[in-house]
């Protein structure tokens, strides 16, 4: 049964609602990527799909518009997969539960919603099905795993993408005109690390509850990272008390804040109380700077006396020693833009296996020479712990266009419809359009999109009737173009 049939627009409805049924996080994109070549294949519209599971879709001019330039509609067929922790779905292989609340969102239970970026590509979707839509020579290009380092993008092919005007529909505020974003790239940190059998208390400890979100656009609203807290919280206790790490574990997406990391670790008997006290102690004096996470709170859990495989002391020191030299939040504003963050850190993976410990971090930053030299110190930090580094997913920052057509252009319709002014602003988020500006010389872009709260988390929702006025913006910008 349809959750979403009453909605309307009901033709970007309901596409909207057969994506959020086929699983489709960064890394499991094929059966989406499967679902659009058939989309346009049913329709009788050329499409190409490559070997990473990118879609490009084309579709000759509306009567009248044969002579107009190429138009572009792109967004990402991946999302983040993240959870309640007491959600049973198997988002590898289960559709989303959609729901509507009484306030006009639409929000997914349990889950994070993908709206991000699933809204661009039913209305992308549904514009090519639609033959009563006015608009100039369409290519809608569908790319995949834009949340882990804008592969897909990366890896397309643009040689026969032929439009140079660029409606990317990844922006996640209403009356928002994202005309520039940072550049960035992830790496993964491998610490070679050494465990021996001990025997103690097992402590258990968990920061939870905080309110994570994107680390690009919300990493300058105050949100703590449980893994960099976990990381303080566990050297302090190291100080006082000999603590053998049996485990530790935080986030599972480099580029969202963690809002949940766990750690394990042994103590002789009589001093796990002790370690409790130093936590709750600590605790208090964090909790208070943290506004931003109402819901946050930290557990100590004891378990008794066991023997399990510890990292020696030696190790568990020089793994935190390096988790504390890695960045972590804001770096520097701009200096340019009043309250536009340009350079950030996020330690988006934390995890303890068997003989190592890995780190995963995103650094964004809208001049392409910090980011870069951000990457090569953490390199050189890496190395001189004896730990391997690998950078990936690295993209470039997509500038300001000061010559841009398209942007006056959308701007003075968004005001049209409106009767007010859009925001035209840079963003910290990565967006794709910096890649494509690389690929595609000459190309001319401009971002928006409905209004999405929360993204990247379980609490994400989407403003049914933000995307009304959204499909009706998009609309009205292609009949001009």
């Amino acid at each position: 049964m349809s959750v979403l049939e009453h909605l309307e627009p009901k033709n970007v409805f309901s596409i909207f609602e057969q994506l959020c049924a086929i699983p489709h996080g960064s890394g499991n994109t094929r059966a989406i990527s499967d679902f659009c070549v058939n989309f346009a294949q049913s329709r009788g519209l050329a499409v190409r799909q490559d070997e990473l599971n990118n879609v490009v879709i084309w579709k000759k001019a509306s009567p009248g518009y044969e002579d107009h330039p190429g138009v572009i509609l792109q967004g990402h067929l991946d999302m983040v997969c993240a959870k309640e922790p007491d959600c049973t779905i198997d988002m590898a292989r289960e559709g989303l539960r959609l729901q509507v609340t009484e306030d006009g969102w639409v929000t997914a239970d349990g889950t994070t919603l993908g709206a991000d970026n699933g809204i661009a590509v039913a209305m992308a979707l549904a514009v090519l099905a639609d033959d009563a839509i006015p608009h100039p020579p369409l290519e809608a290009v569908l790319t995949v795993d834009e949340e882990t380092g804008l592969l897909g993008a990366a890896g397309l092919d643009c040689a026969d993408i032929k439009g140079r005007r660029l409606l990317n529909i990844d922006s996640e505020e209403e009356g928002v005109l994202t005309v520039g974003c940072a550049g960035g790239a992830r790496c993964d940190i491998v610490l070679p690390l050494v465990r021996q059998e001990a025997e103690g208390v097992l402590c258990s400890l968990a920061l939870e509850n905080f309110t994570g979100g994107h680390s690009g656009i919300e990493i300058n609203k105050g949100r703590g990272s449980t893994n960099q807290l976990m990381g303080g919280l566990l050297r302090r206790l190291m100080e006082k008390l000999p603590l053998r790490l049996t485990s530790l574990e935080g986030g599972k997406f480099d580029n969202a804040i963690p809002n949940h990391t766990a750690a394990a670790f042994l103590l002789p008997a009589g001093q796990a109380e002790d370690a409790k006290a130093l936590a709750e102690t600590w605790w208090a004096e964090v909790h208070p700077t943290l506004a931003a996470d109402p819901g946050a709170k930290l557990t100590f859990t004891l378990k008794g006396t066991q023997r399990l495989p510890a990292l020696t002391p030696e190790d568990g020191s020089r793994f935190l020693r390096l988790l504390d030299e890695m960045p972590s939040g804001v770096q520097a504003m701009s200096r340019e833009l009043p309250d536009v963050v340009e350079t950030s850190a996020n330690i988006g993976i934390l995890c303890l296996k068997e003989a190592e410990g890995c780190i995963t971090v995103s650094v964004r930053s809208s001049i392409n020479q910090v980011w870069q030299k951000m990457m090569e110190d953490m390199e050189a930090t890496a190395k001189s712990f004896g730990a391997s580094y690998r950078a990936y997913g690295a993209y470039s920052a997509w500038e300001y266009k000061e010559d841009s057509v398209l942007r006056p252009l959308v701007a003075e319709i968004f005001r049209e419809l409106t009767g007010r002014d859009a925001k035209v602003e840079t963003t910290h988020g990565g967006l794709e359009c910096g890649l494509f500006s690389e690929k595609m010389p000459g190309l001319d872009s401009v971002s928006f999109g409905p209004d999405l709260q929360e993204v990247h988390t379980p609490r994400e929702r989407m403003s049914i009737a933000s995307v009304q006025r959204t499909w009706a913006f998009l609309l009205k910008i292609l009949e001009r173009l």
